[in-house]
């Protein structure tokens, strides 16, 4: 999302820059790789990690110096790093994108911030969430508050089509021929994406389909709990968990069907994704989800309120090629009308508009 705004933004005359703060001593970050590939203007800024207020204010001089004139945070963490200043200090308007909060344990670290976060939305100068579902995240009086509103996440449609169509990767290709059918699951590896619900869904579904495959891309803190999990359960040979991929697009259109079993969402890019590149979608119902997938006329959704099974859904989808070609092409056509990169780009300029104004 951050990558097609930041390309819309250069399209329309304004100079952006993406600041990607990692700690001191980590490798390029696979957004700041994937920024250069793409030719826009990235930032690799390294820093002690936590609670960090004089390198906020390092950063603060910096954006000052050269001519900024707008922050726009897209994470909880530099929203209380930046926002944590009064405007006196800050020198800057400063907008927030609200992508989804991981609900963290009582009393952890992302707790913490996450509650200092919803503090801290109020002094900002306005505060974007990406679905109607996320209001209810946020504090009611911010909620309602005019310098509050909903910016869809949208795609660079034609771009993402063209990645599709690049050479799968050998590893993944010969994965791919030697299982069927093969589903995809696609996100950080952390406890609100819900990936062990889709290793259990996928351990019965090869009772029944003993050449099914499993692919898992992406990488954080659940990895080894989600391989242990798959040893337990007798599916490891058919699981493959590679890390971070450059290659979803292309993987989406090889496989059978994109699982998207989170526990807590707002719109996940992966989902409009999916939709674009005619990939069946199996999701839960949170965040908004199941709202762009039109309660599922563009997929099968995932009711986790009233206890509704993961592995049913999936069968439903594998079994169906008539309904899942109804409902592939229900969603392309919604994807390409409502979720364009272009859409949200004007929407953003408006917003830094009002802000500026």
């Amino acid at each position: 999302m951050l990558l097609t705004l930041v390309r819309e933004q250069i399209a329309v005359g304004l100079s952006p820059l993406i600041l990607s703060a990692g700690e001191p001593g980590m490798a390029e970050k696979p957004l700041e790789t994937e920024a250069r590939r793409l030719g826009l203007p990235v930032e690799s800024w390294r820093m002690k990690p936590g609670f960090n207020p004089s390198e906020a204010l390092r950063i603060l001089r910096w954006a000052r110096e050269r001519g900024y004139e707008l922050l726009h945070s897209h994470g909880y963490k530099f929203n209380v790093l930046m926002g944590m200043w009064p405007q006196s200090v800050r020198r800057l308007p400063m907008v927030a994108t609200l992508h989804g909060y991981v609900k963290a344990a009582r009393f952890s670290k992302s707790w913490l911030y996450e509650s200092l976060d919803r503090v801290i939305l109020g002094r900002l100068n306005r505060v974007i969430v990406v679905s109607d579902a996320m209001m209810k995240d946020i504090p009611e009086g911010l909620s309602r508050s005019s310098r509050t509103s909903v910016i869809p996440n949208g795609l660079d449609i034609d771009g993402l089509r063209q990645a599709a169509g690049q050479p799968l990767p050998a590893g993944f290709a010969d994965f791919i021929a030697t299982h069927s059918p093969v589903l995809l699951g696609v996100g950080r590896l952390s406890r609100e994406k819900g990936f062990e619900r889709l290793v259990a869904a996928f351990a019965s579904l090869r009772a029944d389909h003993p050449e099914a495959g499993l692919l898992i891309i992406g990488e954080g803190k659940e990895r080894a709990a989600l391989a242990r999990q798959a040893q337990q359960v007798g599916v490891a040979e058919a699981l493959m968990m590679p890390g971070y991929s450059d290659a979803v697009p292309a993987l989406m259109q090889a496989v059978d069907a994109i699982c998207l079993p989170s526990y807590t969402e707002g719109l996940p890019i992966t989902l409009l994704e999916a939709m674009a590149l005619d990939v069946p979608v199996i999701a839960s119902d949170v965040g908004e989800m199941a709202a762009v997938l039109g309660n599922g006329e563009g997929g099968f959704v995932v009711r986790l309120d009233r206890g509704e099974d993961l592995r049913e859904a999936v069968d439903q989808c594998l079994a169906a090629e008539v309904d899942r070609q109804a409902r592939v092409a229900w969603a392309r056509e919604r994807v390409s009308r409502d979720y364009s990169g272009q859409a949200m780009g004007r929407l953003y300029l408006s917003a830094y508009e009002q802000v500026a104004s």
